[in-house]
């Protein structure tokens, strides 16, 4: 033995506002995933992650495969602004990897979409955002 002691980890209270946002974020995924079936896509995934990136709802219409963020915003402009091109990055990435795990990927057409979720109104599509 060294004589060292192990550190411990201190147990840290969680911050209030960030769970508050992830629970906001995560209300917002669900009724964006409502609003997209309502217009008749099937939610085929949900907060789907990889080690490159994460996918907030992937949808799909026919032979149609849509890749979504979905941003909760008070403002729509702010929603579409807020998904830079990092986390345009990070979405292609766990797109693609989604892709190379289905076998029918090679007869999907693929889009990218943005659905902003705003205060007291309907969701907004972006259709084709990026």
């Amino acid at each position: 033995m060294t004589g060292r002691r192990p550190k411990l980890r201190q147990k840290t209270t969680p911050d209030p506002g960030r769970i508050k946002a992830e629970r906001r974020g995560r209300l917002s995924e669900y009724w964006a995933a409502l609003y997209l079936l309502l217009k008749g896509y099937r939610i085929v995934a949900l907060r789907y992650r990889t080690r490159a990136g994460e996918v907030d709802l992937i949808a799909r219409k026919g032979d149609l495969i849509v890749f979504v963020e979905v941003k909760a915003r008070r403002d729509e402009a702010l929603a579409v602004d807020a998904v830079g091109a990092l986390t345009q990055a990070r979405i292609r990435s766990a797109s693609d990897y989604w892709l190379s795990r289905h076998a029918d990927s090679h007869r999907l057409s693929m889009r990218y979409d943005i659905v902003a979720v705003l205060p007291r109104r309907w969701p907004r599509h972006f259709i084709d955002a990026f």
